[in-house]
C-alpha cells in the first residue's frame, strides 16, 4: 500500500521526468516541499543553466515552509556550478526534514550535500525509492561518472528481423504510433547518430518532429565525407544542430559543408571507418551526454563491437517480410559463436498500437 512518503516521491519523480532533453548534461531532478500534510511547492531542473529542482520549488512557494519537508528525487547539490548549491537554499528555507530519492555520483557532491544538511541540524532520510529514481538518471550517471555519453541503438524491424525489404524499401515498418514514440524519444536524447549509408539510402531528417521538443544533434559518421551537398541533413544544418564525422576530409567540400551549417570533426579510423569509441570521447568533451544511434546494421553491429552500447530499443511489427538478402538491424561480421554474441538484460516491453517495442540494458558487447 502506498504511503503518504511514497505519493510526494512519486510526484517529484513525474516531475523529474518533464525536464527530460533538456537538463542534459546535467540530471532529471524533481522536488516536492509539504508542510502540514499538503503540497506547497514544487519545482522540477527544466533546462541545464537554469535553477535546480529545490530552487525552483521554493520560487514556487505561497507561503512559509519552516519546518517542513522536502521530497527530491537526487540528493542536493553542495557547490557552486553555473547556479548555487540547493543545500543552502534548503537551509535558509528552515527546512525540517528532506528525503533523498538517488545519491550523487558527482564527485562534487557525493555524499556531501547530506552531510551538509545535518550538519545543520536537519533530518536526512536517503535512498527512499532509490531505484525508481535511479531509473531517471542512467544518462547522467554515466555522463558524470566516465564523461562519455550514454549510448542507444533503436532500430525498427519486421517479426522475422528485417528492417528493410529485398529492394531496400523501408517506409513504414511499424505504425504512426511507434514513430511518433521515436519522435518522443528522440528529444530525450542529446544526440542522433546516423551512418552515412542510412543518409545516401534514406535522405533523412534525423531531427524530432514534436512541438517545443529539445532537438538533438545530428551526428553523421562518415568516413571519406560523401554526404551529399543537397541532403537533407545539410540543407538543414542552420536550423538544427549538426556534427559530421569523417576520416578523411576534402578540404573544399569540408568547407561547404561548415559555410552550410554544420560543423566537421576527423576521427581515428578503425577497421575501415570512423572510430566510434574515439567519437564517443569526442562528444563527450563537447557535454553530449547521450547518444541515440538510428543507423543501419553496419553501423549498429560496430556499436556493438567497440563496446559503447548501454541500451537496446527494438520496435516489432506485426509484419513478416521476408528475403534471404533482405537488411538485418546488426550486419557486419557478428559473432563467431552464440556464447560470443552480445548479452543483454533487464527487459521491458511495451504494446504502443499494433507494434511491440522491447527495451534491453546492454550487459556487453560482442567478444
Amino acid at each position: 500500500m502506498e504511503t503518504i512518503d511514497q505519493k510526494y516521491m512519486e510526484r517529484a519523480i513525474s516531475l523529474a521526468r518533464k525536464g527530460a532533453g533538456f537538463a542534459n548534461p546535467n540530471p532529471m531532478v524533481g522536488a516536492v516541499i509539504v508542510k502540514n500534510g499538503k503540497i506547497i511547492g514544487e519545482g522540477y531542473h527544466k533546462k541545464c543553466g537554469e535553477l535546480h529542482a529545490e530552487r525552483n520549488a521554493f520560487a514556487s512557494l505561497k507561503e512559509s515552509c519552516e519546518g517542513g519537508d522536502i521530497y527530491v528525487t537526487l540528493e542536493p547539490c553542495c557547490h557552486f556550478g553555473r547556479t548555487p548549491p540547493c543545500t543552502q537554499a534548503i537551509i535558509d528555507n528552515k527546512i525540517a526534514r528532506v528525503i533523498i530519492g538517488s545519491r550523487d555520483p558527482n564527485p562534487l557532491v557525493s555524499g556531501k550535500g547530506a552531510e551538509m544538511l545535518r550538519e545543520h541540524g536537519i533530518e536526512v532520510i536517503e535512498d527512499f525509492l532509490r531505484d525508481k529514481c535511479d531509473e531517471i538518471n542512467p544518462v547522467f550517471f554515466k555522463y558524470i561518472t566516465t564523461k562519455k555519453p550514454y549510448c542507444a541503438i533503436k532500430y525498427a524491424m519486421s517479426l522475422d528481423g528485417k528492417i528493410a525489404a529485398y529492394t531496400g524499401k523501408s517506409k513504414w515498418i511499424t505504425s504512426e504510433a511507434a514513430r511518433q514514440h521515436v519522435h518522443a524519444l528522440r528529444g530525450e536524447y542529446s544526440a542522433i547518430l546516423a551512418g552515412i549509408g542510412t543518409v545516401l539510402a534514406d535522405d533523412p531528417m534525423l531531427n524530432c518532429r514534436i512541438e517545443n521538443s529539445h532537438q538533438p544533434l545530428r551526428v553523421i559518421a562518415d568516413s571519406d565525407l560523401r554526404i551529399p551537398l543537397d541532403s537533407n541533413i545539410i540543407k538543414t544544418a542552420n536550423e538544427y544542430p549538426t556534427l559530421i564525422a569523417c576520416v578523411n576530409a576534402d578540404e573544399n567540400k569540408k568547407k561547404l559543408i561548415e559555410e552550410m551549417g554544420a560543423k566537421v570533426v576527423t576521427v581515428e579510423e578503425k577497421s575501415g571507418h570512423a572510430d566510434l569509441s574515439r567519437l564517443m570521447n569526442i562528444l563527450g568533451e563537447l557535454q553530449i551526454s547521450s547518444v541515440l544511434i538510428e543507423g543501419g546494421g553496419e553501423i549498429n553491429e560496430s556499436a556493438l563491437r567497440s563496446g559503447i552500447v548501454d541500451k537496446v530499443y527494438a520496435y516489432i511489427a506485426p509484419k513478416i517480410i521476408g528475403g534471404k538478402t533482405a537488411k538485418t538491424p546488426v550486419e557486419g561480421l557478428g559473432a563467431d559463436s552464440p556464447d560470443n554474441a552480445a548479452f543483454l538484460c533487464s527487459p521491458k516491453i511495451t504494446m504502443i498500437g499494433s507494434d511491440i517495442l522491447i527495451e534491453y540494458d546492454v550487459e556487453r558487447g560482442f567478444c
